[in-house]
């Protein structure tokens, strides 16, 4: 059995795979820059798009535009999935769901009128920007917050209930005091007015007009500040200790897993034990 064709199979998914999920030879670089422009220029268009003045003039050209992106980001997907190992394993991971969301509103439009300006979302893919030009020193400060965010999650998240309960009681007190006749015509809709004041931003859609309402608002108000720079200081304190030092990564993903984040010395994947 001659198996020169499945070598030269094998191959040509090894080249590709290196083209397009890695960053570290120029056919790979140009490739994501490539990818950066067109992202950038599909998000352009469906903003434009979204303007009323230039949709009349412009529209049937934008959404031209539109669909050769989609068209452009289709053909990338099913490339990415026929260069890797392991297709689903891509598909279901946190990229692959990124990219396949990346086409997806322009399809359901289809369907459902207007979802396609939810293209947007396509800006997350331009996060490929710290890997293509290995910003290994911005990605190392973004996983220093992450990880003050983490170790602070807890303290948070009591405060949060705290703030929870605060507004549900302050709520109904104000549905109590105000009642419908003011505009406060349920608890929920008492819970709302009390969200907008305790983060000091005052639509003023709603607003007490009794003595008692306007002392228990400016309460509140008074609380509202003090309340929002608790998490900022809990955070703040866990990144104020000693980060340990950064390690250096090569940019090579898994071919099956698609880990990264590997040691300059790693001969085998950190997560799934493949050669790399």
């Amino acid at each position: 059995m001659d198996i020169r064709p499945r070598e030269k199979a094998a191959k040509w998914q090894q080249n590709a795979f290196h083209v397009i999920f890695e960053s570290d030879t120029t056919a790979g670089r140009t490739f994501d820059i490539i990818l950066l422009l067109a992202i950038v220029l599909s998000v352009l268009a469906v903003m434009l798009e979204s303007v009323a003045s230039i949709a009349a003039r412009y529209g049937g050209y934008l959404q031209a535009v539109e669909w050769f992106f989609t068209a452009l980001f289709l053909v990338e997907y099913i490339m990415r999935l026929l260069v890797v190992r392991r297709p689903l394993s891509y598909a279901l991971s946190w990229l692959g769901i990124i990219d396949f969301l990346a086409i997806a509103p322009t399809l359901v439009s289809l369907l459902v009128p207007g979802s396609r300006y939810l293209l947007v979302i396509r800006t997350l893919r331009l996060l490929r920007v710290f890997r293509i030009f290995k910003l290994g020193r911005f990605v190392g400060e973004g996983e220093f917050i992450t990880a003050a965010l983490k170790a602070s999650r807890f303290k948070i998240l009591v405060f949060l209930t705290a703030v929870f309960t605060l507004i549900i009681v302050v709520g109904t007190l104000m549905y109590v005091i105000e009642g419908g006749q003011n505009g406060f015509t349920s608890i929920p809709v008492s819970i709302y007015w009390a969200v907008v004041t305790v983060t000091t931003v005052g639509y003023g859609d709603i607003s007490p007009v009794t003595v008692l309402g306007q002392t228990l608002a400016s309460v509140l108000m008074i609380m509202g500040y003090a309340i929002i720079a608790v998490p900022t200081g809990i955070v703040s304190a866990h990144m104020a200790l000693p980060a340990p030092a950064p390690a250096a990564f090569k940019q090579q993903r898994c071919p099956v897993c698609q880990a990264d984040g590997h040691r300059p010395d790693a001969a085998y994947c950190w997560h799934c034990g493949e050669k790399l």
